[in-house]
């Protein structure tokens, strides 16, 4: 356990299906300032030796503490906690529902082992620990309960690091609003997500057992009809390893317009372009109304993610005429708003509309404060492994 009133060097480990971000944060007490970060985009290099030129380059010669983000937690893991083996094994029993996310992270917690040693500890943070008390009528699939129970189907949620984020940011900007009241938060990056959050806990999220589900995606398409997958393995003769790069990377924005990158989709003036962009606008509104039914309407809506911090246009066309449920849009100020942080809506708005830039990484820096000088982490339950 880490001694309070001391100042400590934490680095973070957020390792992707194909990128790994690093950061190191000083920290003392609560306070967490960044002191160096790296995005690798080729990590076929071993990972431990990424690490160690990282540090090296950037003078940092003490890690104290480790933190690392992992996408799926499962059941057990609900919480953000010390790394042992018990946890680790977890983990790796969870590949099979995050293939392309928990053998990277298991990579790097073993990387960072084998360069720091035993005596360094390590910290996991989950992405679906933020979900772990969803209600049971928002996580449970309408399946035989045998069949759920026998294979842990259930609606998971993910992004929670960056839906977390963006709830503790607002908190801190308006901290008068009792309990943080209701708020609605939309990540919209190559991943989408949206979460509905009443007095800080989470009432319903778009992704569920997978992140397949939900908002149209850059490469995903988000809610489908099963029926469709079905039919298609039927006529198409399509195995199952070509039906799963199919929903991951082949639809969404890539699969109607065969682009993935909104910044090129806005640009273009094609029909395929203009579809597009419209079905992910309108996906995203719809599950906005969705929400505000859920929370019975919202003090904030919250925008996070790389086209949810840099595409006023995006925004713009979710938000429109919406006056009637007390949602304003200020145009002008969206406009002017490309990648900081700002307050959107109109004064009149009865509730507030804000862009705010996800620190992933700062989470999991003050998560890792968390855990070895405990306080409220990410998630309610203990870990159940």
């Amino acid at each position: 356990m880490l001694a309070r009133g001391c100042a400590v060097n934490v680095l973070t480990v957020n390792a992707g299906s194909s990128s790994l971000r690093l950061a190191v944060f000083a920290a003392m007490d609560e306070t967490c300032s960044l002191l160096a970060s790296g995005h690798f985009s080729d990590v076929r290099d071993d990972p431990a030796e990424i690490l160690r030129v990282f540090l090296k380059d950037h003078g940092i010669e003490e890690v104290t503490v480790v933190a690392h983000r992992v996408v799926h937690g499962g059941s057990r893991l609900t919480a953000s906690c010390a790394l042992d083996d018990k946890v680790e094994a977890e983990i790796e029993r969870l590949i099979p529902l995050a293939p392309l996310h928990n053998p990277p992270a298991l990579a790097g917690i073993r990387a960072c082992r084998m360069l720091f040693g035993a005596d360094v500890p390590q910290v996991a943070v989950f992405d679906t620990a933020f979900y772990a008390d969803l209600p049971e009528a928002a996580r449970t699939y309408a399946i035989p309960y045998d069949l759920a129970h026998k294979h842990g189907l259930r609606r998971y949620g993910f992004h929670g690091i960056a839906h977390c984020a963006l709830w503790r940011r607002w908190r801190a900007l308006r901290p008068e609003v009792p309990e943080g009241g209701h708020v609605i938060s939309l990540q919209l990056g190559a991943g989408c997500s949206m979460t509905a959050v009443e007095r800080g806990e989470p009432r319903d999220t778009s992704m569920g057992f997978s992140p397949l589900e939900g908002l149209m995606m850059a490469t995903r398409g988000g809610d489908m009809d099963p029926g469709v997958i079905t039919y298609l393995q039927r006529r198409e003769a399509f195995s199952l390893e070509v039906i799963e790069r199919l929903l991951y990377h082949n639809c969404g924005l890539q699969g109607v317009a065969g682009e993935s990158d909104m910044r090129r989709l806005l640009a273009r003036e094609d029909a395929e372009a203009r579809l597009a962009v419209e079905m992910y606008c309108h996906r995203a509104r719809k599950y906005l109304g969705a929400y505000l039914a859920v929370l019975g309407g919202a003090d904030a809506i919250l925008f996070g993610g790389g086209v949810g911090e840099n595409a006023p246009f995006v925004r713009e066309k979710i938000l429109a005429n919406m006056e009637w449920a007390g949602i304003a849009l200020d145009t002008q100020a969206n406009r002017a708003v490309v990648g900081t942080e700002a307050c959107i809506s109109k004064p009149v708005s009865r509730t507030e509309i804000w862009v705010i830039p996800v620190d992933e990484a700062a989470i999991l820096a003050q998560e890792a404060v968390a855990v070895t000088r405990p306080r409220e982490s990410i998630g309610r339950k203990g870990n159940k492994s």
